[in-house]
């Protein structure tokens, strides 16, 4: 039986086999290599933990109400969070603050008495009057007295911001092509010295990690004695950026309660059988006297 019923079809056949195994030789298209790599704007963008370092306190920002400022008039004895947003994000920015909105009402600990917010905007071209419309909405729900004075949103020049950023490991990229910034979503929690102690990435920020974050920040002179063995129990994981249950430390704590009910115990039943033998012997004294 022939495959081809003529030489033109032969030729045809023999041409298409050489196609397919040029083809094959040469390996996939170029489109195929590149598919899981980023974008290029993206290559850039993201947070690289710093742990412990120390922020530049002396950088010069403007708060929401133009007023020239320093970044370290905010560290005093209490610790920050820090969040890098910009107020005309169509999309992350709004949902980074209402996750942190949602979770600062969740917990006991107070804007502006236990700890402050900082809000800093890694848009240059933003004002001040941005700034203060984005407080009268956030502060205006949390509701607390005092938030006012403890949740500041700040606004600076190209400079600043790419020190401040720089800092915190806080990389973000400009797509003129939308007009808008490629960035990750992240909050900071610092020392009252204003030293990065932990990282809390994405847009919901469970209100047990904050608070402990903020105990841990403040060397424990915030919080209350529960908090202090949940810090015990609970291990800090800078990869996932939450805490995690330790075994270790929660058997150990335990095995403490433990011994120090036991030891309970065993101290009112000496009591006890102490009071009960005083008893016992004052009444055989007495019957002896009866008996002469």
């Amino acid at each position: 039986m022939k495959l081809c019923k003529s030489p033109q079809q032969e030729c045809l056949a023999l041409g298409a086999l050489a196609v397919c195994a040029a083809a094959l030789l040469a390996g996939p298209p170029a489109r195929a290599e590149n598919q899981n790599e980023k974008p290029s704007l993206l290559r850039n963008v993201g947070i690289d933990q710093k742990l412990n370092e120390q922020l530049p306190l002396d950088l010069t920002f403007r708060d929401e109400t133009g007023r020239s400022v320093q970044l370290g008039q905010y560290f005093d004895d209490k610790p920050v969070i820090l969040a890098l947003v910009y107020y005309e994000c169509p999309m992350l920015c709004t949902q980074e603050l209402n996750g942190l909105l949602r979770s600062l009402q969740n917990i006991p600990l107070d804007i502006g008495k236990q700890f402050n917010v900082v809000t800093v905007s890694f848009n240059p071209h933003e004002t001040p009057g941005l700034a203060a419309n984005k407080k009268k909405v956030y502060v205006g729900i949390y509701g607390r007295p005092g938030a006012a004075q403890g949740w500041h949103f700040l606004t600076g020049d190209e400079g600043p911001i790419r020190k401040l950023t720089g800092a915190v490991g806080y990389h973000y990229a400009f797509d003129p092509a939308s007009d808008q910034y490629a960035h990750a979503t992240a909050i900071m929690v610092l020392t009252p010295q204003g030293k990065i102690s932990r990282y809390f990435y994405g847009i919901d920020y469970p209100s047990r990690d904050l608070r402990l974050s903020l105990v841990e920040a403040s060397n424990n002179k915030i919080g209350s004695p529960v908090d202090q063995v949940l810090l015990y129990c609970y291990h800090y994981d800078p990869v996932t950026g939450k805490y995690g249950l330790v075994i270790a430390n929660v058997l150990r704590l335990a095995a403490s309660v433990t011994i120090l009910l036991l030891g309970g115990f065993l101290w009112i039943l000496f009591r006890h059988e102490r009071k009960a033998g005083t008893i016992s012997a004052r009444a055989e004294r007495d019957a002896i006297r009866h008996s002469r």
